[in-house]
């Protein structure tokens, strides 16, 4: 198939484009947020083709694939057609419903020419999408090709703009995780997180927006991996820190308490039980290898490529062959 898909999540559009399509990437010369292109800290398959807006008309495209509401419109515009009749169209949605929750209204709600893909059964619990059809593609991760070694006595955080997202990714616990061990935070938008922290360089050191295969190999250097996201989706960074066979520290809010099984990490709403396990785990590297190998086994079973992608060509072939 030739799927349309603008490039938003990085790590999601990295599973997603190893499937055995080809994947049509809008690329504008600002590569702004709607003409972002190809991936340049991800790798990508030749498969993924950027195209221009004014070629899209042109364009052999079996499915439209949207990550966010105004692309319905864009869509539309750049093909020269009414998407959503003869031309299917998939909206995922990769976040928590934001605003009146539970009742916060979907904006693809009560439709019938969209069908709502959600990345976590939380998240299609959660939103309200009304009469519009719905399903469930759990993530899955292109395999790390690093390995667990754990041994600097240091935790690792991975957010994307932890000080505008602050209480959302949790960012206002890290100090009380910084007095247990140094803190490696990765991703991006954490230049400077330190000083906006009140901590001392030694406590807490940043590392902005590293390509995906060397920020994978130096989380899985470090004792243990640290999610203290309140109100996120599943976060793709758990699930390769899980893949990469590194004992898990989970703020027990949204997905993560699917995700994470005892014989994982630990899972927790009480700050203090998470703090009493990254101190354990600090101390005991037995421990956390024994932890991080659970880990690992229940990521790559549960959350592996191949099932994803199985799953996404099953849900895009039923829904060409509905459309047609």
């Amino acid at each position: 198939m030739n799927i349309l898909l603008w490039h938003v999540h990085g790590s999601w559009t990295t599973s997603f484009v190893h499937g055995r399509h080809r994947y049509l990437v809008p690329v504008t010369p600002d590569r702004g947020p709607y003409g972002l292109g190809r991936a340049r800290t991800y790798r990508w398959p030749d498969s993924v083709v950027e195209v221009r807006p004014e070629e899209l008309s042109r364009a052999d495209v079996d499915v439209v694939l949207l990550q966010r509401p105004e692309e319905y419109d864009l869509a539309c515009e750049w093909l020269g057609r009414r998407v959503g009749r003869n031309l299917p169209v998939i909206f995922v949605e990769h976040n928590t419903p934001k605003g009146d929750v539970p009742n916060s209204r979907h904006p693809m709600a009560d439709r019938d020419d969209v069908l709502i893909v959600h990345v976590t059964h939380f998240n299609q619990l959660f939103w309200d999408t009304g009469s519009t059809r719905t399903t469930v593609v759990e993530h899955g991760v292109v395999a790390p090709a690093t390995r667990y070694t754990g041994e600097l006595e240091r935790l690792a955080v991975v957010i994307n703009e932890p000080v505008r997202r602050w209480r959302v990714t949790g960012t206002d616990l890290l100090p009380r995780f910084a007095g247990i061990a140094p803190l490696d935070v990765f991703g991006m938008g954490v230049a400077g997180l330190a000083d906006r922290l009140g901590l001392p360089a030694d406590r807490l050191t940043s590392y902005d927006d590293l390509p995906q295969e060397r920020m994978q190999a130096e989380i899985g250097r470090r004792r243990a991996y640290l999610h203290l996201c309140r109100w996120t989706s599943l976060g793709l960074s758990l699930i390769e820190a899980m893949t990469i066979g590194m004992p898990v520290v989970v703020l027990a809010t949204t997905e993560a308490v699917a995700a994470v099984p005892p014989d994982a990490g630990v899972l927790a709403t009480r700050t203090d039980t998470l703090l009493d396990a990254a101190r354990d785990l600090i101390a005991d590297p037995d421990l956390a290898h024994r932890l991080g190998a659970g880990a690992r086994t229940v990521a790559r079973t549960r959350y592996g490529l191949d099932r994803f992608l199985a799953d996404w060509d099953r849900l895009l072939e039923e829904e060409l062959c509905g459309s047609r």
